[in-house]
């Protein structure tokens, strides 16, 4: 068999191990950076403080304002503070809130990261950066926001709640699902991609019966790895398309609303392109939208969009952005069809193939 395919590895260096995020110092040396500003969320300032604290000197402050959807203002609020405290570089503790903080303040100033994820979102390893400004939600593509030191602490993950690991791994499993009909794949990240599904599909029925397994929360955070691997080496379509829309003109909640369009957009596409979404039905059983949603519904995630606060009202305005410049997608999309798929993903309907 012949194969033509070109891959380019990340250059960002990944260090993974149950404590491993009590060696942050050692690659704030590594890097040559002397003055670390702690990026977090409101809800984990707390968590944000004692890491400053456990870094002694090197840390300079902590900014705990980082939010969903990356929105600019607060981007610039941040960039503010880091300047004011003469700091050299950023280290991102939590998910992909404070993960896409610290890659758009890297894009406009080139500050070094360190980032310690404490959910699965998988951001951490990828080149692209989503941002918000107006009601509108974009993404960008730029080898300046992929951040130097990715640090893997399952020991962090033990205390996200179970709803959050929950929403959190079906994120990550949208990133690989994605990826196998992506026009860019290639056989490295089509590996990547079912055995990051596989790993997160095993782990997160045991982390919801229980949530201090640490052998679960360290598999689903391997998952979590390789999902977000292949975000960041190939290109998404419809699922994420969508995602954007819903949460940067809708402000839904960012991980359910990826754990809730992911089986009806995955079954979707799977009427035109079944043979490359196999590996989900082979991992999940039935069809790929069918075993994801009865996946997703045995494991507690929500299950439809009318839950968050989005009426059904809404639902043509985001039919009519999300087909607005659409990404590239297996299967040919128009208003009507789009419109038609956030109904059901709207009332929590299970697909019919």
């Amino acid at each position: 068999m012949t194969m033509n395919f070109s891959y380019q590895g990340n250059a960002a260096r990944i260090v993974f191990g149950l404590g491993a995020s009590a060696d942050v110092g050692r690659w704030l040396a590594e890097l040559g950076c002397k003055r670390a500003l702690v990026l977090s969320t409101p809800h984990q300032a707390a968590d944000g403080e004692a890491l400053a604290k456990r870094l002694g000197g090197p840390a300079v402050g902590v900014f705990p304002g980082a939010t969903m959807h990356t929105p600019v203002e607060v981007t610039e609020r941040a960039i503010a503070h880091a300047t004011e405290l003469d700091a050299d570089c950023v280290v991102s503790l939590g998910g992909g809130s404070t993960t896409g903080l610290g890659k758009a303040m890297a894009y406009r100033t080139d500050i070094p990261q360190i980032v310690i994820p404490t959910t699965y979102a998988g951001s951490e390893v990828t080149p692209i950066l989503g941002q918000t400004e107006g009601g509108i939600k974009t993404t960008l593509r730029s080898p300046k926001v992929l951040p130097e030191v990715v640090i893997y602490d399952a020991e962090l993950t033990v205390g996200l709640p179970v709803a959050m690991s929950v929403t959190s791994g079906l994120n990550a499993i949208a990133h690989s699902a994605e990826g196998l009909y992506a026009g860019d794949r290639n056989p490295i990240t089509n590996m990547m991609a079912a055995d990051g599904i596989r790993a997160l599909k095993e782990a997160l029925p045991v982390i919801v019966e229980k949530p201090q397994d640490m052998e679960a929360r360290e598999k689903a955070l391997y998952g979590a790895w390789l999902c977000g691997t292949v975000l960041g080496q190939v290109a998404m379509s419809l699922h994420h398309k969508i995602c954007h829309t819903l949460g940067g003109s809708f402000d839904t909640p960012h991980a359910e609303t990826h754990a809730i369009m992911l089986p009806h957009t995955i079954g979707f596409n799977a009427a035109a392109v079944p043979e490359l979404l196999q590996p989900v039905s082979d991992i999940f059983g039935g069809t790929p939208g069918q075993g994801l949603y009865d996946f997703a519904k045995s494991i507690g995630s929500p299950m439809a969009l009318r839950d968050f606060g989005l009426s059904e009202s809404d639902l043509d305005r985001a039919a009519e952005i999300a087909t607005r410049n659409p990404y590239d997608n297996p299967r040919p999309i128009d208003r009507e069809s789009i419109r038609s798929l956030l109904q059901d993903a709207w009332e929590g309907r299970r697909l019919p193939l």
